[in-house]
């Protein structure tokens, strides 16, 4: 399919073909008739990825600053090769598009194949000829309301929440300043709401069009004073929406002069924000920000997994002023097509952003039009033009994310008789641009194509972590071979699931392999080398600064990322458990009781029995400071002791005498432990090494449960 990218590095803009995404649980798949280029929004994006790397560095001082602890952990090569690689990825445009609706996903009501329907989000509602988004941010398309008018849906949805904070009454006077696409659709509303309208540009013609569409005093910055002062018998205005763009705060420096006394200020658009203390202070002003399209914004509960807000308690969410927008539109109370100047065919959407960057001509709502009936739209397979290979490893790679990218890519492409032959993920942007970059053959947004390719014998798994124990099964029942990133599994059902499949499959020598990846680091090494041959069990202490990660971050979702404890500490029990030679035997574990972010398992003690009588406990942290090293590792036995710090200093103690080993880099196995994945490849399965990897995704689960029965648990064999 067809859809607008833009590499973030160069600043390159182009049309390209991707694969068409896949129909999502709890999603509806569209096929697009028409979506809107937010100028104002999207000429920043399209302006910044132009900029040069200062430019960029400039504009994102925050980012610079991760890029330098990044330099100190990694070293300059390797941190420059991995901001090289995150910024040379291509992205999607758009968030506000019309069309019909073509499949239906599971756990959708009301919704069926043929309904016209309008869809808001970025990076879901795209300028491509099929998308994919989640339900609540879709709506049906009233009766009489164009596919053009219906694109508007988004920008108009934004522009009602901003109306709706600033709580207009009948016959109140309202100031609006910027009158771009949102200010214009707010100029109407507030008519619509029996408001008089004072509306203020610095563009003339934006102000004529402001005035036809109802606006009582349409006027200049220079006049705005006056007109709300004579508007107003000299109180001031009751409220300001302010809907410009711009880096100054002379917007909201006006918006404190012309209001009254308690009066309200709403911020809509992207505007300077140093406020003046003295207007704002002695008037009692109330500054308020206004959220983008409404309550449920940003909430990955209500966004992706489709759950609502009760709608006694929650009026207007961003779908029900989805609906609400369109409804006005229905009713003719909101004129858009007064406002569209541009509909460029898809085919011709770079003529469209050369106009809106360039400025070449004046413009206001710019409409992508998609009039393509081919069922090549909905194809999730893209061919490439790369030279076929045969023999050797095949691999197919299911999920690349950052870490995938970072982290194995580098080692994957530089073995020695590997091939990278498929790429899925479930953006076709992100997998045709992963593709061409590894000279893949195809590209794809369905994994089931890579299961399915009887060339490819290897897949490299790294999807969230919901998913991989369903990926695993269907590949080993394909006689694949499996590296999948940690976590193996979630829960202990699908660990059984996943342990019936593998053991059917090593019989035929398939590999499975975990990414446990600090076993396999030099340091991990020198520490067991030193510590064997032992007489005595081990004691061990393994601190983990994790840093904090959101509440609402999809790896603190049970059912979607596991939690920490499945999804990261699972690490450190298995470098322990390699250390110690034995797996785990038990495992007692206590969060903290309670916490503000409402998680509490990332701030927790797991206390481990190993089976050879070793112990250790782990301490995992997700609240202290980053500027402390996230790691440290120690253990003492046989009159030795052992202090390793975040994989690049090990100080090992024996006789009175202190060995150090220092890496030049911090080396936590990436590239050894995918060695070890294509060594077992070629020589066969290592099925020891599954068990321990089995061993410690229980101790990891059981860690959770004993979390809450306050017991200790002992884990089965």
């Amino acid at each position: 399919m067809k859809q607008v990218t833009q590499n973030y590095k160069t600043g390159e803009l182009k049309v390209d073909d991707v694969p068409a995404p896949a129909l999502m649980s709890g999603g509806i798949l569209v096929e697009n008739k028409y979506s809107l280029i937010s100028a104002g929004t999207e000429k920043s994006t399209v302006d910044m990825a132009k900029k040069s790397l200062v430019g960029k560095a400039q504009a994102r001082p925050d980012l610079v600053k991760k890029v330098i602890k990044q330099v100190q952990k990694d070293g300059i090569v390797d941190t420059a090769k991995m901001v090289m690689g995150r910024l040379d990825t291509r992205a999607a445009l758009g968030y506000t598009c019309a069309g019909v609706v073509a499949e239906v996903g599971d756990n959708v009501d009301g919704f069926c194949r043929g309904d016209r329907i309008a869809c808001a989000g970025q990076n879901y509602a795209s300028h491509a000829e099929v998308v994919s988004v989640p339900k609540n941010l879709c709506i049906k398309i009233p009766d009489g309301v164009s596919f053009e008018d219906a694109s508007y849906v988004a920008v108009g949805s934004i522009a009602l929440q901003g109306v709706r904070q600033a709580e207009p009454r009948l016959g109140e006077v309202v100031a609006v300043i910027g009158l771009g696409l949102l200010g214009q659709i707010v100029v109407q509303m507030l008519k619509a709401n029996g408001c008089h309208v004072i509306a203020s540009d610095l563009d003339p013609a934006k102000l004529e069009l402001a005035k036809k569409l109802g606006a009582d005093s349409a006027v200049s910055g220079q006049e705005l004073a006056s007109v709300a002062s004579g508007a107003t018998d000299g109180y001031g205005v009751d409220s300001v929406i302010i809907t410009a763009s711009t880096k100054s705060s002379a917007p909201v420096e006006t918006a404190g002069e012309i209001c009254r006394q308690k009066g309200r200020v709403v911020v809509v658009g992207a505007v300077g924000m140093d406020l003046p203390r003295e207007p704002y202070y002695l008037k009692e002003l109330e500054l308020r920000l206004s959220c983008s399209y409404g309550p449920g914004r940003y909430d990955s509960e209500y966004e992706e997994k489709g759950n609502d807000y009760p709608y006694g308690y929650v009026r207007w969410t961003e779908q029900r002023n989805m609906s609400a927008f369109l409804q006005l539109v229905a009713e003719g109370k909101i004129d858009l097509k007064a406002l569209t100047t541009h509909t460029f065919d898809i085919e011709s959407a770079g003529d469209a952003y050369d106009m809106i960057s360039g400025q070449t001509e004046s413009y206001l709502g710019v409409l992508l039009e998609y009039t393509s009936q081919s069922d090549e739209r909905f194809r999730q397979r893209v061919n490439l033009t790369g030279t076929a290979t045969s023999g050797g490893i095949q691999v197919g790679l299911v999920g690349v994310g950052n870490h995938i990218k970072d982290m194995l890519l580098p080692s994957i492409r530089k073995t020695a008789g590997v091939t990278i032959r498929g790429i899925c993920t479930n953006t076709g942007i992100n997998a045709k641009a992963v593709a061409e970059k590894e000279g893949a053959e195809y590209c794809v947004s369905n994994y089931e194509e890579i299961v399915n390719d009887p060339e490819i014998n290897a897949i490299v798994v790294g999807t969230r972590h919901d998913t991989h124990a369903e990926i695993i099964i269907a590949a080993l029942n394909k006689g694949k071979h499996v590296f999948v990133e940690k976590p193996l599994c979630l829960n202990k059902e699908e660990l059984a699931a996943v342990d019936a499949c593998y053991r059917e499959a090593a019989k035929q020598g398939v590999v499975l392999q975990v990414g446990f990846n600090r076993r396999y680091s030099q340091h991990a090494e020198k520490i067991k080398g030193f510590l064997e041959p032992r007489n005595n069990p081990l004691t061990m202490s393994y601190r983990v600064n994790a840093g904090a990660i959101p509440a609402d971050h999809w790896i603190q979702d049970g059912e979607v990322g596991g939690g920490r404890i499945i999804g990261e500490a699972c690490h450190f029990i298995d470098f322990m458990q390699f250390i110690a030679g034995a797996d785990p035997a038990a495992v007692f574990a206590f969060d903290v009781g309670q916490h503000d972010s409402g998680i509490t398992q990332d701030k927790s003690i797991i206390n481990i029995r190993f089976k050879d009588g070793s112990i250790g406990t782990l301490i995992y942290c997700g609240d202290g400071d980053k500027s402390l090293s996230k790691e440290r590792f120690e253990a003492f036995a046989d009159g030795k002791s052992v202090v390793m710090d975040d994989f690049m200093l090990t100080d090992m103690y024996s006789g009175g005498r202190k060995n150090q080993f220092k890496s030049k880099k911090m080396d936590k196995g990436f590239s050894a432990e995918i060695d070890q994945f294509f060594s077992a490849i070629q020589r066969g399965a290592d099925n020891n090494l599954y068990e321990q990897a089995r061993a410690t995704t229980l101790a990891s689960i059981e860690a959770v449960l004993s979390m809450s029965s306050k017991k200790c648990h002992d884990l089965d064999s």
